[in-house]
């Protein structure tokens, strides 16, 4: 049997590739006689950058960023031609903020601000990829970071540039006329294309929103989520009466077609993503695309797909984000057409067999199940990712034994 290994990356603890060579491992294990490809795949979130520049190539361009809470933090661009792809979680990762403080009431996005900065000389199209952040401020501060790197000194006050890059916690409050310089900063990149890939297509208010639906993995409280939830509604309604009724060039975001800024950027699928950037970015005029069918067509997924007989897909967590722009749910889309079924192991599986199914997944394995099975895990997450996929191997292959 010819087996296709198609993974993201299993949060901060494997990387596409990293995971990709532990499910080749571990099937070549339990089915020695199956030959076995491999082909990582990103969705916007962590290993963005490194899946394009193994299909893409290009050059590889590091620079030094802020992280979410101002500390150094080393990135990379990969420039192709003159598109330039970055990955937002260079900036902002979840991985660059301790444990301890992680409080994505002060946590800021500013570094990802500069690392678009860094990305502009030279450039035509700008793709940043957005997952995996440890941020909830709705990206004001990437604005701040722009807005600082693009236009005239003294143009933000001093007052509200402490509080857009002071975390979501601190955007209640301010009002359309602290944010007046929107259209001159949407202006100034109006000769950039920008494309923003989000790992998830939901909103950024809402229960499925970038506070509701996320700030609580990122260290928030429940309490603090439903602060962050007003906070974010009240900056937005700021930023969006601020700008205006601005005109855009041609382009798609994913609701279709438009040559005018939607009256509602915040309810723009990809809004919520990476805490909120996709709404930054979709006020600048970036169009909202998913990160995991960008990087699919990037590889030539379905081509792949079609050579094999099977495709195994996962993830660090299935869970109802899986279902909505995330890497698992893309493959299995993919896969469905060319009748070719689609596996999951993944870290742990935390959707239900009937929402799976609808998705266009075969089965799904979880690496762990229940909280002592997740920390034996994540003190090895190659062995016994390794060796699950080991006993998926022996229940799926044809010629066991062989």
């Amino acid at each position: 049997m010819r087996v296709l290994m198609a993974p993201d990356g299993f949060g901060t603890h494997l990387t596409p590739a990293e995971a990709a060579a532990a499910l080749r491992a571990g099937w070549s294990d339990g089915a020695p006689h199956d030959a076995v490809d491999v082909c990582p795949l990103a969705d916007g979130g962590p290993g963005f950058v490194a899946t394009l520049h193994a299909t893409l190539g290009g050059d590889l361009v590091p620079v030094t960023v802020g992280s979410p809470v101002g500390e150094p933090a080393p990135a990379a661009m990969l420039r192709v031609g003159t598109t330039v792809h970055l990955e937002s979680a260079h900036a902002v990762g979840l991985g660059l903020v301790p444990v301890g403080r992680r409080d994505p009431t002060r946590t800021t996005s500013r570094g990802a601000g500069e690392l678009v900065a860094a990305a502009l000389p030279g450039a035509r199209r700008v793709v940043i990829g957005l997952g995996g952040s440890a941020t909830n401020d709705a990206g004001a501060g990437l604005l701040l970071a722009l807005a600082q790197a693009l236009l005239p000194p003294g143009t933000v006050d001093e007052d509200v540039a402490a509080r857009l890059g002071g975390g979501g916690g601190a955007l209640g409050g301010l009002h359309a006329d602290d944010l007046r310089w929107l259209p001159a900063l949407r202006t100034a990149l109006a000769g950039v294309d920008l494309l923003a890939a989000v790992d998830v297509d939901v909103p950024l208010l809402g229960l499925t929103g970038a506070s509701a639906g996320f700030s609580e993995q990122k260290g928030a409280t429940a309490e603090q989520a439903q602060d962050l939830e007003r906070a974010l509604g009240s900056f937005a309604h700021a930023a969006t009466t601020a700008l205006g009724a601005v005109r855009t060039g041609p382009g798609a975001d994913l609701l279709g077609a438009s040559d005018v800024r939607p009256a509602r950027p915040a309810a723009l699928p990809g809004a919520g993503a990476a805490g909120g950037l996709g709404f930054a970015l979709a006020l600048l005029g970036a169009r909202l695309l998913p990160g995991a069918r960008l990087v699919a067509d990037a590889v030539d997924l379905p081509a792949r797909i079609a050579a094999h007989d099977l495709v195994v897909t996962g993830e660090g967590r299935t869970d109802w984000q899986s279902l909505h722009g995330k890497v698992v749910a893309e493959v299995a889309a993919r896969a469905l057409p060319l009748a070719v079924p689609t596996v999951v192991v993944s870290g742990e599986v935390l959707v239900g067999r009937r929402e799976l199914s609808a998705a266009g997944v075969t089965a799904a394995y979880p690496v762990a199940e229940g909280p002592d099975a997740v920390r034996v895990a994540l003190a090895d997450p190659a062995g016994t990712l390794r060796a699950r996929t080991a006993r998926v191997a022996r229940t799926w292959s044809p010629a066991r034994g062989a």
